[in-house]
């Protein structure tokens, strides 16, 4: 079948990089892209004029919340509650369970791939937290998300997550890792397992990778197999690390050393690796504050650092920087890491704390950002038929609304579509040749359900962290409110 977009700006494809084409059409066949132009004259089975719109590349998301958004608790607690919301070593020894069924955790799942899709993402990897879980992801969830990601349409890297360890809060309040090493073993079995199931599915939407937790929760022996296992089946590795000055801490505490030569010295360096946040590194200004080799180091591995400046703003850290990171070779691709997954936001949030970091409005313009949540991606995942419009191209693509007069005037379409716009006006995408979404809906989803059981399951989970809590406290506690609650008939 052969289908044809109109559109006021299509993001385009030519010599190596992207370039704006205006009033023009973009046509596939089948799962692959065969015009990009102003004058396709054949003939075609499908078309759509989408007027005042933006056409872009399928954004890729390479830190992709696939869970109930826990950051609207975690990203605002004071120092007196904010341990409350890890797991006690109590708990950690007696107590620890699974918040939900298997069932429930995969309506989550449901839920969280859907606003993928609304948010025009047409690729992702990936991350959910364990706070709910009895440990990590086990296998045969990760098989019934492969089915949801694949009728939903969306195009997937996956895996279950695994650890050795996990985060706590120990009775002196302070923070540490207790361990299960054997449940690590497990998990990288299992994640190995996943390796030959996708590789049984034989579907170009459904891609096994290894996604080890975070750096610090993971035994020295569990880094290398997973690096040893990498390189073996050439699969992509996504690990947590670089992320946070108690992350340092507790490795050097654990292994003697820095979260990037423990990188080394396991190495997973060698393979084709993506390090999200990419923040604590030489040029902190917590640990050394300027650069001493770092950036170097990441580049010659060709490590991709995914970028997610919605979401580390919100815990208060920024990425130093991202010029910098470019201009020593490293590749950025983008995250979204919480809700929403608004690349779009993130992107304008990105390109003005550059500004703030270097201190020059120029430090990192958005079509650098664009080009992180595209190439950067497509990049990061060893794919030069993804990120771009052009013949022979993949054919995700997502269309964005630009008719709207609360957007304001508009100058460049890109530069004004990342500065007033949201990701909200994604109306319409197309992932391998496929609609996913359709004039704002995903077909075959109820929006309004799916948010009814969502909310219920969230309202559980927030109920839950009382009994992870070292003092038990009450979520009201834990969570108070922005402001007390109207009482009426009260002076």
């Amino acid at each position: 079948m052969r289908t044809r977009w109109r559109a006021a700006h299509i993001l385009a494809h030519r010599d190596g990089g992207h370039a704006l084409l205006r009033d023009g059409e973009i046509v596939w066949e089948g799962d692959t892209i065969a015009y990009v132009g102003t004058r396709y004259d054949g003939p075609v089975d499908a078309e759509l004029d989408l007027g005042e719109a933006l056409v872009m590349p399928g954004l890729i998301d390479l830190d992709a919340l696939t869970d109930i958004d826990h950051l609207v608790l975690d990203s605002w607690a004071p120092q007196e509650t904010g341990g409350g919301l890890l797991w006690s070593r109590e708990y950690f020894t007696d107590r620890r369970h699974d918040v939900f069924t298997p069932a429930e955790r995969a309506t989550v799942r449901e839920y969280a791939l859907v606003q993928l899709a609304l948010h025009g993402i047409t690729t992702y990897m990936p991350i959910a937290s364990e706070v709910h879980s009895a440990w990590a992801e086990p296998y045969d969830e990760l098989v019934d998300m492969a089915r949801t990601s694949r009728r939903i349409g969306l195009r997937g890297y996956l895996g279950p997550a695994y650890r050795s360890g996990v985060n706590v809060t120990l009775p002196d309040g302070s923070r540490g890792v207790e361990f299960d090493e054997e449940l690590g073993r497990e998990g990288l079995r299992d994640a190995e397992r996943f390796l030959d199931h996708t590789a049984a599915l034989a579907d170009p939407l459904v891609n096994g990778v290894l996604l080890p937790c975070r750096i610090e929760t993971l035994t020295e022996q569990l880094l290398r197999e997973t690096a040893r296992i990498a390189r073996r089946r050439d699969v992509l590795v996504r690990l947590h690390c670089l992320q946070g000055m108690h992350e340092r801490d507790l490795v050097r505490e654990l292994h003697g050393t820095t979260p990037l030569r423990l990188l080394e010295r396991t190495g997973l360096l060698d393979t084709r690796l993506l390090v999200p946040h990419g923040i604590v590194i030489d040029r902190h200004p917590a640990v050394h504050g300027e650069d001493r080799g770092d950036l170097a180091t990441l580049a010659a591995a060709d490590v991709s650092v995914v970028h997610c400046p919605q979401t580390s703003l919100r815990y208060g850290q920024v990425l130093h920087s991202f010029d910098a990171c470019r201009r020593a070779g490293v590749n950025l691709c983008l995250g979204t890491d919480s809700f929403p997954p608004d690349l779009i936001r993130g992107m304008d949030l990105g390109v003005h704390l550059a500004k703030v970091v270097d201190g020059r409005p120029d430090a990192a313009p958005a079509e650098r950002y664009v080009e992180a949540a595209t190439l950067g991606g497509a990049r990061a995942l060893g794919r030069t038929d993804l990120g771009r419009l052009e013949a022979g191209a993949q054919a995700d693509l997502v269309a964005f609304r630009l008719d709207d007069i609360r957007d304001g005037v508009q100058d460049d379409p890109v530069r004004t579509f990342l500065l007033n716009g949201t990701a909200r006006q994604a109306t319409h995408s197309v992932v391998a040749g496929r609609p996913v979404m359709t004039d704002g809906r995903i077909p075959g989803t109820d929006l309004v359900n799916l948010r009814r059981r969502a909310q219920s399951l969230f309202d559980r989970m927030r109920e839950a962290y009382s009994e992870r809590d070292l003092h038990r406290r009450g979520t009201r506690e834990l969570f108070p409110p922005t402001f007390p609650p109207y009482e009426e008939g009260r002076p």
